[in-house]
């Protein structure tokens, strides 16, 4: 019985997201306090989506840490395996607020120490979906954590799931990044990426074909690229590709999460059973739903009524 829809493994920290608009940190004078991390924020939109996730990070024995705790059980999200460790602080990223991709410092520390103590076969037994990062992948002992668990998930019939959030300060090489996602890919997971993650990753612009062709190339089903304003392309194996536009805003307030919730919307519908162009639109509408907000998406709206 699939009593856990998502289980969320990766980075949970708190961003201090730029007060300034459009400006680099350099220029960044005032800084307002939200949680982050890409797992942490899927897990917090599927609870508020009425689904059952579990989010599995590690945070420091601070004042940070039960600030974690205290936001994610506020929206439903199950903390039980959250670890809390004395020996190092909760992970902090300071972010500049912007329309486009965000320039960012990281200063990690608690998150990357994630442990297969934490991710139990009885909870993937349980579970639909396992969903990591990048991020989550760049750094030991997080890395080997999550491809170990990552296989076992893969082998009891857990649909996996990786958000390519490839950033090359937070890895050795490039060269050990194109590894070890492609390690990841050959369980076949739903693949999230976007033309910055791509430019970044491959180090050079490819075509879109071509970006496709190496994630089906190394086992891959399914790969949807977001386009920012162009909306997004989706390919699956051996069948045509879809494009669909994004929604327009009049107004981008700040586009920290935006990947994040729209890759939410994405596999909340695909839990749901939806067809693919359904879960694309979905995804699509809250990401423009997040993109109208700082920070997180606003607790002073139910989400799931503006989706439907």
């Amino acid at each position: 019985m699939n009593t856990i829809d998502i289980i969320s493994v990766g980075e949970v920290l708190i961003d201090f997201i730029g007060h300034q608009q459009g400006v680099q940190i350099n220029n960044t004078r005032d800084y307002h306090r939200y949680l982050g991390g890409s797992p942490a924020n899927v897990a917090m939109n599927m609870a508020r989506l009425g689904l059952k996730p579990v989010l599995v990070a590690t945070v420091g024995d601070d004042g940070f840490g039960e600030y974690v705790f205290h936001r994610l059980s506020q929206v439903g999200v199950n903390t039980d395996y959250i670890k809390k460790i004395i020996d190092k602080p909760t992970s902090v990223i300071f972010v500049s607020r912007t329309d486009g991709t965000p320039d960012f410092i990281p200063f990690r520390k608690a998150d990357c120490c994630i442990y297969e103590d934490q991710i139990t076969t009885e909870l993937l037994k349980k579970t639909k979906i396992f969903h990591t990062t990048c991020f989550a992948l760049s750094k030991e002992p997080a890395q080997s954590t999550i491809l170990k668990k990552a296989k076992e998930a893969f082998e009891l019939g857990c649909k996996l799931s990786l958000d390519v959030n490839y950033a090359k300060k937070l890895w050795k090489s490039q060269e050990d990044a194109v590894n070890i996602v492609k390690a990841y890919c050959q369980y076949d997971p739903l693949i999230k990426i976007s033309e910055d993650d791509m430019l970044r990753f491959f180090e050079k612009k490819l075509p879109h074909e071509d970006i496709f062709d190496f994630f089906h190339g190394n086992g891959v089903e399914t790969i949807c690229l977001t386009l920012g304003s162009s909306g997004v392309k989706l390919s699956q194996k051996g069948k045509e590709i879809i494009q669909l536009p994004a929604i327009k805003i009049e107004n981008v307030m700040d586009a920290t999460g935006a990947g994040d919730a729209f890759w939410s919307g994405f596999l909340y519908a695909y839990i749901k059973e939806k067809p693919i162009e359904d879960c694309l639109e979905v995804a699509l509408k809250l990401a423009a739903l997040k993109l109208q907000n700082v920070g997180r998406l606003p607790d002073n709206i139910d989400v799931l009524s503006e989706l439907l």
